[in-house]
């Protein structure tokens, strides 16, 4: 049976304990919400070192998975044929397969540009941002190189305002509110929104030869797509996209990952079943724990550590938390927990992971 959502208290979980949260009652005006805030550096890296003290063998999960790219190589094709059986078909049956199985296809292509990001596919940089790119491909926008830049960022200075671009904006939160309708369509929007943190957030290149190399090659596949197949094809893969991230069970993960369901435990994790085709992405504390490890063997991690992570709160139900994000109106694009302490990192230069020991060699 999944725990209740009381949180347990534990020497590896320091986060955790329900503590009111600021700025996300429903009845306070828009002039008083805000994020919580906290004064404490982010979590992971000190749980991190709690884990190798006490589980030095997890060293061992350290690696790369050059599977991966058969996997993408495999939904790249796969979305490719299912936008050519469709290049004629009606309209509704664009939209119903979209839901169904490119909405899947997509989220799972998205988990492995994630994988590319941390430079778990390959050894080396440009093999990695190469499959990312390949990945990318069905997904309409060139967003894989430019994720990575934003990613690594949010990983190094999580709930930081001006460089986690994981956080909404306050004009953000303040559209969307508390209510079901603006947090439905703030979801079916989701990428457009995504686009305009980066105006906000800082220390970061914006355009390299990576990242025009990314919509030099999206805008050519885009192109084949509407000549070759048209517009049925075209819009099969642009719905995908939308609904893989968005208004979606899968789109609960972006809730799942960071909003504070159960007090002030900023990081929690998904043990569902949808797991199965989305890559482990659930396991975000150990993800986040311990970047260097690849989405295989993420479920090996939590067993070989299982009390770092079975006193936090967990989710078991992303179509659940889905309703309840969008029907609780204690739930808000404000339910995030933001700070200023950046963890002695220097206020310049492109803060990164290292992907093969990112807490220092042992």
């Amino acid at each position: 049976m999944p725990p209740s959502t009381t949180e347990q208290r534990h020497d590896l979980c320091p986060e955790a304990g329900p503590v009111p949260l600021t700025g996300s009652a429903p009845h306070a005006s828009r002039d008083e919400l805000d994020f919580a805030r906290s004064t404490a550096p982010e979590p992971h890296r000190d749980r991190t070192k709690a884990i190798l003290q006490a589980h030095p063998d997890v060293r061992a999960l350290i690696g790369r998975n050059s599977a991966t790219f058969v996997l993408i190589l495999v939904s790249v094709v796969l979305q490719v044929t299912i936008a050519f059986i469709l290049r004629d078909a009606p309209w509704w049956w664009v939209l119903l397969a979209a839901y169904t199985v490119g909405a899947v296809a997509d989220h799972a292509l998205f988990v492995m540009v994630h994988e590319c990001a941390h430079n778990l596919v390959f050894r080396r940089t440009w093999l990695n941002l190469s499959a990312a790119i390949i990945a990318n491909l069905p997904q309409f926008f060139p967003s894989a190189v430019s994720f990575r830049r934003y990613h690594l960022k949010h990983h190094s200075f999580q709930g930081v305002h001006e460089l986690d671009a994981d956080l909404p904006s306050r004009w953000e939160a303040r559209l969307i509110g508390n209510f079901a309708i603006g947090k439905a369509l703030w979801l079916l929007f989701f990428p457009l929104f995504q686009i305009t943190r980066t105006a906000r957030t800082k220390e970061i290149a914006l355009v390299d030869r990576w990242v025009v190399l990314n919509w030099s090659t999206q805008i050519a596949f885009n192109v084949l797509i509407w000549w070759l197949l048209g517009p049925r094809a075209m819009g099969y893969l642009l719905l995908s996209f939308f609904f893989s991230v968005g208004l979606h069970p899968l789109g609960a993960r972006w809730i799942q990952e960071h909003y504070l369901t159960a007090g002030r435990q900023e990081t929690y994790s998904y043990y569902g079943p949808l797991n199965l085709v989305a890559l482990n992405v659930g396991f975000h504390n150990e993800h986040h724990d311990f970047p260097s490890v690849p989405w295989n063997r993420l479920p090996k991690l939590k067993r070989a550590a299982p009390e770092a992570y079975t006193s936090l709160h967990a989710h078991y139900s992303w179509t659940r938390l889905l309703l309840r994000f969008l029907f609780d109106q204690e739930l808000s694009l404000f339910s995030r927990l933001v700070r200023k302490n950046r963890g002695g990192v220097p206020l310049s230069g492109e803060a990164t992971v290292d992907t093969e020991f990112p807490f220092g060699k042992k």
